[in-house]
């Protein structure tokens, strides 16, 4: 060990008035910075991040065996190699969903396990969806370059055959502005490929699928674009359905109000931790409060449909809130356009909102 540091990684006399710095341990992988910090932790790494990140770092504070070490690892926002584990985990996403495609089309897919591809306008429907909304947070980091991961679609074997798509951000935020165009962009592009779905599968004829066991309950969003192009989305023969086109917007839709709760590392966390800065904690408290409120009011007054999906999303946004906020490194404020469209996207994310999305039949 010794205490300089190598190549261009800063050296440890640049931000002694933050960390104090007795030795220095170069890795493959990265800079080992051991130390005593001379302020809590969220401080000394906000103090030193700029100069990380002037360099070409990233930095984060470990405490390993019993000492404090600042931790640099180089900054890349391209893509490093062949993305193995996104495939994969698309392919996977690709299989479940026409599997859960199939029933909503009414295929047996058990029994004839090769008809699952006459599925593949749901497959791209909802993926198309999820895909959209994660690319617009990954374009927009790539823009205010922080380094983030392509989508990692996350496959299940539901009646969704997926539990949605995320990226992985491991970067410092530079300022409130590239906070709020990471967290904005998502659920923008989403909503408009969430349009562009919903419109296309309103005006595909229905499906016949008999004693379906669920049936979707369509926020106003979906409600409005059907309505503006003269379709249905129920119909009074109960053996019809909405072709399951209509189910990717319905996914977009959904997802787009989950994401939008103002808590946490959520895309509305996000957006709203930059319109309002400090507030947003006070913000954030309501939100669990609201949804165990919802439950409640479901249990009493709704025949107890959809209360345990609050009841849960209650408790989750409890822990998101624990975890904390994202902090960027520059707190000036917003300007009036980008307030301006946070309200608009807080507004659209109103209108997904239904509070009753599955029915059990």
């Amino acid at each position: 060990m010794s205490e300089t540091a190598p190549g261009d990684a800063p050296h440890p006399s640049h931000f002694a008035d933050a960390f104090d710095v007795y030795e220095v341990e170069s890795t493959a992988d990265a800079v080992r910075y051991y130390g005593e910090p001379r302020s809590d932790h969220e401080s000394v790494v906000r103090a030193v991040a700029p100069l990380f990140r002037d360099r070409g770092y990233t930095v984060s504070m470990e405490h390993e065996l019993g000492e404090y070490a600042l931790v640099a690892r180089e900054r890349s926002v391209g893509i490093d190699g062949f993305p193995t584990t996104n495939v994969i985990l698309f392919l996977a996403t690709v299989l479940t969903t026409l599997f859960a495609g199939s029933q909503w089309y009414g295929i047996d897919a058990l029994s004839y396990p090769a008809r699952i591809v006459e599925a593949w306008p749901f497959t791209v429907a909802v993926l198309g969806v999820l895909g959209v909304h994660e690319l617009g947070h990954y374009v927009a980091s790539r823009y205010h370059d922080v380094q983030a991961s392509l989508p990692y679609f996350l496959p299940l074997p539901t009646l969704l055959g997926t539990m949605g798509a995320v990226i992985r951000m491991n970067d410092t935020l530079p300022d409130r502005k590239s906070l709020f165009d990471i967290g904005v962009a998502g659920p923008l592009a989403g909503l408009g490929a969430t349009v562009i779905v919903t419109a296309v599968g309103v005006t595909l004829p229905p499906v016949e699928v008999g004693a379906f066991p669920v049936q979707l309950g369509y926020p106003p969003l979906i409600q409005l674009i059907a309505a503006a192009l003269g379709e249905q989305l129920v119909y009074a023969d109960a053996s019809l359905m909405a072709n399951p086109v209509v189910v990717g917007g319905w996914v977009g839709a959904f997802v787009t109000f989950l994401n939008l709760l103002p808590v946490g590392q959520l895309d509305g966390g996000h957006i709203v931790r930059a319109m309002f800065g400090r507030a947003h904690g006070t913000i954030q408290r309501l939100v669990p409060a609201a949804l165990f409120g919802l439950g409640a009011y479901l249990y009493a007054f709704g025949d107890g449909q959809s209360v345990s999906l609050w009841v849960v999303w209650g408790f989750l946004t409890l822990f998101f809130a624990r975890m904390g906020s994202a902090e960027p490194l520059d707190d000036s404020a917003l300007g009036t356009l980008r307030l301006a469209i946070g309200g608009l996207t807080l507004l659209l994310g109103v209108l997904s909102f239904t509070p009753v999305p599955l029915v059990l039949t």
